[in-house]
């Protein structure tokens, strides 16, 4: 059985699509996933599953999400191989070591064309930094999340595809739970 971390996008902020982790954890276990774990309330879940698709298993969530928890709402899973690649890949080594929290790391459905990330980075006109790298954007937001330009909308706009975004300390501790 394959260890998988499923992102959830845009749960539980600013009081919408509210979903209690304990919810998450009953319905992955109610679909024959072992060793459920959730981290944070933003919608993270690391479980072990016989299904070797991450797409397969994107669908089978979304589908079920919406079905029993009236959760209409899109995941991103990565094996626990994918995540150490993750982490291994990260452009930004001083900026994760110095400010992980202004460092995020955007999982998509696809990966982007070059085109499209080209856009994307004549589009930012402030101080942020981005690298794509396959199925992931690495976001370097010097000045903070909250105040910049450099919004999650933008991001998916430019690129024409969705998305969720997680910071480097979140990252983190997913690949720990992967390990344990």
């Amino acid at each position: 059985m394959g260890r998988y971390i499923a992102l959830i996008r845009g749960i539980n902020v600013g009081g919408h699509k509210r979903v209690a982790m304990s919810d998450l954890r009953g319905m992955a276990t109610q679909l024959g996933f072992l060793d459920v774990r959730t981290l944070l309330q933003s919608g993270n879940l690391v479980f072990r599953s016989a299904t070797t698709s991450g797409a397969e298993l994107e669908r089978l969530l979304e589908v079920e999400a919406e079905k029993r928890l009236g959760l209409k709402a899109d995941f991103l899973v990565r094996t626990a191989g994918e995540w150490d690649e993750i982490v291994a890949r990260n452009p930004f080594r001083a900026e994760a070591e110095h400010d992980p929290a202004h460092l995020v790391v955007m999982l998509l459905k696809d990966s982007p064309d070059s085109k499209s990330v080209e856009l994307l980075q004549a589009a930012i006109n402030g101080p942020e930094i981005i690298r794509a790298d396959g199925k992931q954007l690495y976001i370097v937001y010097p000045d903070g999340i909250g105040r910049s330009r450099l919004t999650h909308t933008l991001i998916e706009k430019k690129l024409g595809m969705r998305g969720t975004a997680r910071n480097w300390n979140t990252v983190l501790k997913l690949a720990n739970l992967t390990e344990s």
